[in-house]
């Protein structure tokens, strides 16, 4: 196989267990919007698909006009609270360092400027080159249209990339990308939703990346 240049990270699941920070973000606007808050486990379900997503499903609502401000009060409470519960997962400070020479890129379907925010809080934004966000809600994760503004301007040579996440749509992307892919087991993302899609490579760690890069040299 060619060597890895491009390594594209998903953020939650992967490098940081944001949960909680979230749901407080969600139930605080789910508060000012005069909604009950939800169970801890509800809002976590609903990570992963983009801030709408997370917040359409909390309102049990499509109302675009509640949708949006509540999508204003979510990201107001988080940018003053990024990282207040916020943890790296074991060994990813450490991974990222020793991936330094590569090119490291931010593929997440949060805000870009959300996880920015959280990216920054915890000491690890310096290792990217860029956040790719979820900003454009019809071009998220799986759809490997959230990458064309990166190719346009850097293109890709799909064979040397890869892309790190947790959940199924982060493999899906990859696939869709055709790119290589990788599935930490210890994020968000249930077994039975990853497995079937065939993942290049799955690790336990993130520390077991490092061993992945080694192999392709």
């Amino acid at each position: 196989m060619p060597a890895i240049d491009v390594i594209f990270f998903d953020v939650d699941g992967t490098l940081l267990d944001a949960t909680k920070d979230i749901v407080n973000a969600m139930n605080y606007s789910l508060r000012c919007v005069g909604f009950p808050e939800k169970p801890y486990d509800e809002i976590v379900s609903y990570i992963g698909t983009g801030v709408k997503d997370l917040i359409s499903q909390s309102l049990g609502s499509r109302d675009e006009a509640l949708v949006d401000k509540c999508a204003e009060l979510y990201s107001c409470y988080y940018t003053k609270h990024p990282a207040d519960e916020a943890k790296l997962y074991p060994h990813v400070r450490e991974t990222l360092e020793y991936l330094k020479d590569k090119t490291k890129v931010i593929l997440t379907n949060r805000y870009s400027n959300l996880a920015d925010s959280a990216l920054k809080s915890l000491g690890i934004r310096e290792y990217f080159e860029e956040v790719i966000g979820g900003d454009d809600r019809k071009c998220l994760k799986p759809s490997p249209c959230i990458l064309d503004p990166y190719i346009s301007r850097h293109g890709l040579d799909k064979d040397k990339a890869l892309i790190i996440g947790d959940m199924a749509m982060d493999i899906e992307a990859g696939k869709n990308l055709n790119i290589k892919t990788c599935w930490v087991t210890y994020g968000l993302g249930r077994p039975e939703d990853i497995k079937p899609l065939k993942p290049d490579f799955i690790i336990d760690d993130m520390e077991e990346l490092e061993e992945i890069v080694k192999q392709q040299l």
